[in-house]
Order: C-alpha cells, then sequence, then structure tokens
C-alpha cells in the first residue's frame, strides 16, 4: 500500500532531485471514475521515493479524492502535488495553495449565456440516452456533458462509442467557437462523455507555474517534468501539457501501459 508523507526525503533530497513526474487521472491512474489499484498505488510510492509525483486532472478534488484516495487516506498525502481542475485548485505536500475562479473571470452575465446556449443546444440532441448533470459548475471552469454526469459506467461507455462515430462533442464545440468566437474560450475534449470550457492558457500547462514556484520555497528547480496522459491529440485535454515544451509527455492507454513505462523509464 503507498506509505504516509512522512516516510519520504524532503524535496531537495529525492534521489532525481530536478525531475517530477505529472500525471493524469483517468485512464492514465485509474479507470474513469473507477479508483486505482494498489499495484498503482505501491508503484508510484516507489518512484516518489525517488523523483517528486504530482496529478493535474480537470475533474474537482471530491473527485480525484474518490478515485485515488479512500475512506482513510487524503489523496493529498499521496502525492508531492495535487492540480485538481488543471491546477486552477492546488496542493502542496498537503496544504492548498492559492486558487483561481472562473466566475470572477467570466462574469455572471456571461456565464449564464454560456450555460444557456449548451442547455438549449443539449436540449435538442437525439443521442441514445440523456441522464443528469448537463453543466457541472467548477472553479476553475465548466464541465460540459451532453449525456449527463449521472450516467451509469456502462452508459459512458455506450456514449463514448456512439460519439466516437457520431462526433457528438466535437460538433458541440465547433458550435460555441462558432457563438462566442472572441470570449477569450478554449474548450477541451477528455474522458468519455464530456468537454471542458475555460479561459484560454487555463488549461493543464496552468499547473507548471506552481512547478516553477518549488524554486523559491525549496531551492529544487524541475528541470525534468515528465507527463503522463491519454487525451494526447490535439484537441484533448492532455494536448497543451503533453507537448508544451518544458515537458517530456508521455502517451499512454490505459493504467497498465502506465505503470509498464514507469518500470522502464525508473527502473521500479
Amino acid at each position: 500500500m503507498a506509505e504516509g508523507a512522512s516516510v519520504y526525503p524532503s524535496l531537495p533530497n529525492r534521489p532525481l532531485q530536478g525531475t517530477i513526474c505529472l500525471f493524469d487521472v483517468d485512464n492514465t491512474l485509474s479507470l474513469p471514475r473507477r479508483g486505482a489499484t494498489p499495484e498503482m498505488l505501491e508503484l508510484l510510492s516507489r518512484l516518489r521515493h525517488k523523483c517528486a509525483i504530482g496529478y493535474v486532472g480537470g475533474s474537482d478534488f471530491a473527485k480525484q479524492q474518490e478515485q485515488l484516495g479512500s475512506a482513510t487516506t487524503n489523496v493529498t498525502s499521496l502525492f508531492d502535488f495535487c492540480f485538481p481542475e488543471n491546477g486552477l485548485t492546488a496542493f502542496r505536500l498537503g496544504q492548498p495553495l492559492a486558487g483561481t475562479s472562473f466566475i470572477e473571470w467570466i462574469g455572471e452575465e456571461r456565464y449564464q449565456e454560456l450555460v444557456n446556449f449548451c442547455l438549449k443546444y443539449i436540449a435538442d440532441l437525439k443521442i441514445p440516452k440523456k441522464r443528469g448533470t448537463f453543466i457541472e459548475f467548477r472553479n476553475g471552469m465548466i464541465n460540459v456533458s451532453p449525456i449527463g454526469r449521472n450516467a451509469s459506467f456502462d452508459e459512458r461507455n455506450e456514449f463514448q462509442a456512439y460519439d466516437d462515430v457520431h462526433h457528438i462533442r466535437r460538433d458541440l464545440v465547433e458550435a460555441l467557437k462558432k457563438k462566442f468566437p472572441d470570449w477569450g474560450l478554449t474548450y477541451s475534449i477528455g474522458g468519455q462523455i464530456s468537454f471542458d470550457v475555460f479561459p484560454t492558457g487555463w488549461d493543464k500547462t496552468y499547473c507548471l507555474k506552481h512547478v516553477a514556484a518549488e524554486k523559491e520555497i525549496s531551492g529544487v528547480e524541475y528541470k525534468t517534468i515528465h507527463f503522463f496522459g491519454d487525451k494526447c491529440f490535439e484537441g484533448g485535454n492532455d494536448y497543451e501539457i503533453y507537448s508544451d515544451p518544458r515537458t517530456i509527455g508521455h502517451a499512454v492507454q490505459n493504467p497498465d501501459d502506465t505503470m509498464k513505462l514507469l518500470k522502464e523509464l525508473f527502473e521500479l
């Protein structure tokens, strides 16, 4: 099992001091809305003895606690850095860092115009199933799901297969780009059933400013930043950080792929 944070060397005393590994969550550390396996947590624990580790995901903290933590283990104890909502909410060694708000950035009037357009568009869609929570409000973005985030595991799989053929999410993103061309918004398709909407520049590269800030906090400068994710294609929500010149990007297919790659790269 993963160990408590107190047993790890301090960040300046890790054997690979200038190296950090950052991970997407869904299909990278765990299956969508499923918990990380004990084998994955054990491997991450071994990696953490060598270098700093962190995750960066679009979902809010509660969902990442559900997938990576447990009833008795806070997810912030399992990683040196936790970056929910692309790092707009952030934790360093279990302690919260300053956050940023999407609603303050966009304003209530524009926010409602954006939400109303999405809901009207989804209302007119003819898809195999619709469930609930079509728009989820988050601190740093909104998450839009044509089927609804209340869909079951099997319904998510069904929608993903349908979307692969009919491009429901892609078409809605294109409609939003046409409707709001000058609002400074970025649309990023991720996971199985949804896409994120956030201010341009607030993608997963946002978390890198927290990584860079470590130099002023502890003196550690992370010159080698590995990123592991499954949506690394253009338009996917891992693309920006995967292709960023500051990172070494690794595209994976699933958690087993991630574990295999970590064992090869770090001799775990």
